[in-house]
């Protein structure tokens, strides 16, 4: 087990653990929560031995094994293949004393060697690297592409596949979400939950943390304190104890204010005077409870829209993709979409599929290979990239973004553009002090992050193009990004791996592949089942049937046929005449069909409205797509906008007329 005993860190002159004490236990999944600059990162030095304490005792077994994500970008020619291969240390360790025995022609080793190389599973090797690399998002094609020939997230995520082929007793990841896709992150979340040994974790993704881990560490000035449970457990026991905390910190303050008027008041007498030393005595000895110090939420807001156009945007026949030496590369094909005002869309698909490219072509920083995009009058479009610094420079500060910001936007922005204004402003997105004349390249990638968000908010967009917004930023910033968003009077368009974000946000999805985009019918949860068995489908397909065992998904349980209801044992009944029978039976129907018949009629006539309006959306969404006058355009829209309420109102009737229908049978 690890055991940390009055442990101190140090960063130069701050102390972030202050003797603290925590227990952890072999085979435990463990996530270390905490503000940023809590020293999760420093904790981790010390598991991995990279810092000793400052104080106080650590112990972690001396034969334990740990896996953990180098952190230098990998700088190799090496296939990638065999990259991850060489993770497995234990393996390339075996490969060279082989190597040395066959050179020697030391015959006794060489039988102990290939005894030890078939219980390290040499056989299965390379299909378990490739599983890997593929369950990682790769394509089976790009298996023995150089290392260098990929971006540096890519590699990154080579780095993360290498760690996860190393044998290891204890696994620590710092952020292991950061670099993935969805698709990619609902495999590795599969995988943790198979990993036997003991697991630590860091992570900004709430549903990560739920789905990998069965303890939470959390580090709040300079204490860790260990709860049971996942993310979502440890928020519920933690509101609990504060709430514990406060109660008992004023129970004491009104203690020590009645021992405390006591003293004032009986001090100088002499018949009271024990008396009064005692109290003190209690006072002094009385072990303080601390007051209730919550850390201070962040939030923001987007201003409400100068204008909604109805609809934003109308696609028509589009073709999206790149440019390469003159000769276009089209990704998605034959595309047909209008964007409404106050739509919420999620924008799902594996990766390269051509989702940031959708999103980029829409934000005008791409341009459109074929057909039409038509935006609707007044439209302003709020760009997240995907990149912070694709928008930012790294040379300038944030009051420098801003005051060009607000020179570009110009006096009919409606906003103040004094630079005291811009300070205030930007301190509301936690740029405080110096920060605010701080080179924007020397900040971390939250603090880019928020920067970005605080630009995009000055703009008051009516279309908010968003393009994994959470990467960098913290769990209390992805909570305030998506109260932000929810209480946002525009159209989203949002493609984000944070399926909690997703959630909260998205009321409708499109699917991004195999050259098109289409309306998803489903929710995240039949978008995980999707990735899953894709992801698995393309593993095996690279495997050529070879199925390793720490690689692969594991199949699906088969379900047990439920076991049919034993008849019920007959009981006696009073005896009544054939015909009576009928009597009474015919009565009732009669009865039900008189209770029944306006809730009937009244859900036919609902279906048949509800099938009128999805004909007339058709043909509307349909015209959208043709090149059209704009007032013609904005009626259109409007149209169409009426009709999804009152299909909307419609749909809810009628669940309400079932249900009461279903009652009364």
């Amino acid at each position: 087990m690890i055991n940390l005993k009055n442990v101190t860190l140090r960063r130069g002159t701050k102390v972030l653990l202050d003797k603290a004490s925590v227990t952890l236990n072999p085979g435990e999944k463990v996530g270390l929560v905490g503000r940023n600059g809590a020293g999760k990162s420093t904790l981790f030095a010390l598991f991995n031995g990279s810092l000793t304490e400052d104080g106080g005792d650590f112990e972690m077994p001396r034969q334990w094994r740990m896996g953990q994500v180098a952190q230098n970008m990998p700088e190799t020619d090496q296939p990638a293949s065999d990259f991850v291969l060489e993770g497995d240390t234990r393996l390339a360790e075996l490969r060279q004393r082989l190597v040395l025995a066959e050179a020697s022609g030391d015959g006794m080793e060489m039988a102990h060697v290939y005894t030890d190389l078939a219980d390290a599973g040499d056989h299965d090797a390379l299909p378990r690297a490739e599983a890997l690399i593929l369950g990682l998002g790769f394509r089976v094609d790009e298996l023995n592409n150089p290392v260098n020939s990929f971006s540096g997230g890519w590699r990154m995520r080579l780095q993360l596949a290498r760690a996860l082929m190393c044998p290891s007793d204890i696994l620590i990841l710092d952020e292991p979400t950061n670099h993935l896709d969805l698709d990619a992150l609902v495999w590795l979340e599969a995988w943790l939950q198979r990993y036997a040994g003991t697991m630590i974790v860091i992570s900004h993704d709430r549903e990560f943390l739920d789905a990998v881990t069965d303890v939470t560490l959390h580090i709040d000035h300079a204490k860790l304190t260990r709860y049971g449970g996942n993310y979502s457990a440890f928020e519920i026991l933690r509101a609990q104890q504060m709430e514990l905390q406060q109660a008992s910190f004023s129970k004491q303050q009104d203690k020590i204010a009645h021992l405390q008027k006591f003293i004032t008041r009986f001090k100088a007498q002499a018949s009271k005077a024990k008396q009064a030393q005692s109290r003190v005595k209690a006072l002094e000895r009385m072990e303080k409870v601390a007051p209730l110090l919550a850390d201070a939420e962040f939030t923001f807001g987007f201003k409400e829209p100068n204008n909604l156009p109805n609809p934003m945007l109308a696609i028509s026949d589009a073709s999206f993709g790149y440019t390469v030496d003159e000769e276009a590369k089209a990704i998605l094909q034959g595309v047909s979409k209008s964007v409404l005002a106050g739509q919420r869309i999620g924008i799902l698909g594996a990766n390269g599929q051509g989702k940031s490219t959708l999103v980029k072509t829409i934000a005008r920083t791409m341009p459109l290979l074929a057909g039409t995009l038509t935006e609707g009058k007044g439209l302003n479009i709020g760009y997240f990239a995907q990149q912070e610094l694709d928008v930012l420079h790294p040379q300038d500060t944030p009051l420098e973004h801003m005051i060009r910001l607000a020179k570009e936007l110009g006096p009919n922005s409606g906003e103040p553009s004094r630079e005291q204004d811009l300070r205030n402003y930007l301190g509301t997105f936690n740029f405080s002090g110096d920060m605010v004349k701080q080179a924007v390249g020397s900040m971390s990638g939250g603090e880019k992050a928020r920067l970005v968000l605080a630009m995009i908010v000055w703009q008051r967009p009516n279309l908010l193009l968003l393009d994994e917004p959470t990467n960098h930023l913290d769990l209390a910033t992805r909570e305030a990004l998506s109260m932000a968003l929810n209480e946002f009077e525009g159209t989203v368009m949002l493609v984000s791996h944070d399926r909690a974000l997703l959630r909260a946000v998205c009321d409708e999805f499109w699917m991004v592949g195999r050259g098109k985009v289409e309306p998803f019918d489903g929710d995240l949860d039949d978008y995980q089942k999707y990735l899953l068995e894709e992801s698995k489908r393309l593993r095996e397909a690279a495997k050529n049937a070879v199925k390793p065992p720490n690689g692969a998904l594991p199949d699906l349980p088969s379900v047990p046929a439920v076991a049919a209801k034993a008849p019920p044992e007959s009981v006696s009944a009073p005896l009544i005449s054939s015909a009576e029978q009928r009597k009474n039976e015919a009565q009732k129907r009669q009865l039900l069909a008189v209770q029944t018949r306006p809730l009937k009629r009244e859900l036919e006539q609902a279906e048949q409205r509800m099938a009128q309006i999805e004909g007339e959306k058709a043909q509307l969404e349909q015209h959208l797509t043709k090149p059209m006058p704009p007032a013609e355009l904005a009626e259109a829209g409007r149209r169409l906008k009426s009709l999804t309420d009152e299909q909307a109102k419609l749909e809810e009737r009628w669940l309400e007329l079932s249900a009461q229908l279903e009652e009364t049978l």
